[in-house]
């Protein structure tokens, strides 16, 4: 058998095959982004945080420990104001520490420390988006949200400007 017309039969091909790949099925839509659902532990009550060794406080959930940080550094605590605030049913530890400000240069440097401690994850990061914080009593601060296989993947800072500054890690 010769073929007189090859575009003919190529034309005749391809309408067979458009018209047996319509079908009913509905299109394929990229499903929206979704977040794992987190349960939260019982809380039996809030607690409050006062040290005297930090000039704030605040209340946590009863599900909440505290502990103060313990390495030291020749002979002496690196700092009286540093505490984490573990979870076990969370699995979580959120690294706080607290720097009394003495003046410009101090914030500078402390804000500088805070974008190299971010930015020590950048080589593992595949993403870091970096978003400001402020509220009306005049404190600000930076949020570091760090995407990718890292250790610390949720950063951030606050502070007054003038005497305080507070640096997390989660």
């Amino acid at each position: 058998m010769h073929i007189k017309n090859p575009f003919l039969v190529f034309a005749a091909s391809l309408m067979v095959f458009v018209l047996t790949s319509c079908g009913d099925e509905a299109l394929k839509t990229p499903k929206p982004r979704m977040y794992p659902r987190i349960m939260y532990p019982a809380s039996t009550a809030d607690l409050y945080y006062n040290s005297g060794d930090c000039p704030f406080t605040f209340t946590y959930p009863g599900y909440y420990t505290i502990l103060k940080d313990s390495f030291v550094f020749e002979g002496k605590p690196t700092s009286n104001c540093w505490f984490d605030i573990n979870s076990k049913d969370l699995n979580l530890s959120l690294h706080c520490s607290y720097y009394p400000l003495d003046g410009p240069k101090s914030l500078s440097k402390h804000i500088e420390d805070a974008f190299k401690i971010a930015g020590n994850h950048n080589s593992r990061a595949n993403y870091r988006k970096e978003d400001p914080i402020e509220n009306k009593n005049g404190v600000k601060g930076l949020i570091f949200n760090i995407e990718g296989p890292v250790a610390s993947p949720l950063q951030f800072y606050l502070t007054d400007d003038k005497k305080h500054f507070f640096r997390a890690s989660l």
